[in-house]
């Protein structure tokens, strides 16, 4: 977000702030065996969670997906079908220190759903996080 939009990084990872301006964080797969990434692939979250992009996707005013990474990009198809156009679909690689430097640095997914929102007469979210109390 620095490189983005110049806020410095929050001395927490407390994300209701973004939560009560509409954003959903949703990973394909929601739970998993400690160490063991993607061991709870194929177990039926798959379902729960395209129903749920599926349901955000029908909402009749434009929405912003952002699918960071090759598993949820494969979601893109069916959010822009599913959209019929209104909506924006950013895809990047996924901002893990793993891949960040392989195009995710760079992209400005925050301020590209910003400019998406006000240009589809929303309001842009407040991406920084306040501090704690």
């Amino acid at each position: 977000m620095a490189t983005d939009l110049g806020i410095a990084p929050p001395g927490h990872g407390l994300l209701d702030h973004w939560a009560r301006q509409g954003v959903l964080l949703l990973n394909s797969v929601l739970t998993v065996r400690m160490g063991q990434a993607a061991s709870h692939q194929g177990r039926g979250w798959e379902r729960f969670t395209d129903a749920v992009i599926r349901a955000v996707a029908a909402r009749p005013e434009p929405v912003v997906f952002i699918l960071w990474g090759a598993y949820a990009q494969k979601k893109a198809g069916f959010v822009r079908e599913m959209g019929e156009g209104r909506h924006c679909v950013l895809t990047s690689v996924h901002p893990s220190p793993l891949s960040a430097r392989g195009g995710f640095f760079g992209s400005k997914p925050f301020s590209k759903a910003n400019d998406f929102l006000v240009e589809h007469g929303r309001e842009p979210i407040d991406w920084a996080l306040p501090p704690l109390a």
